[in-house]
């Protein structure tokens, strides 16, 4: 780690503001899913938890910018939550009626554990909260980025990516890479750690796009073409 860091130096400032440019482009990146369910006129397919996740790592972005003292990510996180919270609000509107109790629910469930993470900052001990605050960051980033993984099995059996965020995975994957590089530069093993994981799995998701379709294939009881040309073919 001391070997990259050191090499890494003299590009500090560029990867720097490269770090923090495509992180705010990252977050502009759930603009396009929100015209995805504007044109479909719901939300009820579209999963809510890269929105509350956002929101909620927004706050918890900016609380460990402010612990690390980072000029990069003070800024970069307050435009972060200020984009997540109206993705929140906009896809909420495009909820129907009866999943709206669910998005409430979550919205306070994240509401409540970025409460209690802050909390814990004005507590814990100033010698110990930058590695114990990274630690909780890390744990709460590994479940927001591999939930989309337990739809895994779905997409197998559909052979379809069909409600995966591409615009969000692939922004991520670029942003983890260069805040990996950051980290390397900080010498933190905690940023470190947070993005290398963030990079493997955000690129492995990646990867479901390119070997499944974004919409399922039909069967043939429902294309009445493929299925007439495949009685042809077996006459």
């Amino acid at each position: 780690m001391d070997a990259i860091s050191e090499f890494l130096q003299p590009y500090k400032g560029i990867v720097s503001a490269a770090a923090g440019f495509a992180t705010i482009a990252q977050f502009f990146s759930g603009a396009f899913v929100c015209n995805d369910i504007r044109k479909a006129g719901s939300a009820e397919k579209f999963p809510f938890l890269p929105f509350i996740g956002g929101t909620v790592f927004g706050v918890l972005g900016l609380q460990y910018g402010v612990i690390l003292r980072d000029e990069t990510m003070i800024p970069v996180n307050l435009v972060g939550l200020a984009l997540n919270i109206m993705y929140v609000c906009f896809f909420y509107l495009y909820t129907p009626p009866h999943l709206k109790n669910n998005i409430w629910f979550q919205t306070g469930i994240g509401g409540a554990c970025s409460a209690a993470v802050v909390a814990y900052v004005q507590w814990e001990d100033e010698d110990l909260v930058e590695t114990r605050f990274g630690l909780i960051l890390t744990a709460l980033m590994v479940y927001l980025v591999s939930a989309p993984l337990l739809d895994l099995g779905t997409i197998v059996r559909n052979k379809s990516v069909e409600g995966l965020p591409f615009a969000i995975i692939l922004s991520g994957t670029v942003v983890s890479f260069l805040w990996l590089l950051h980290g390397f530069i900080i010498h933190n093993a905690i940023m470190v750690m947070q993005n290398l994981f963030f990079f493997v799995l955000s690129a492995f998701q990646l990867s479901l796009f390119a070997i499944y379709p974004s919409k399922p294939p039909q069967s043939n009881a429902a294309n009445p073409q493929v299925a007439k040309k495949q009685q042809d073919n077996n006459l």
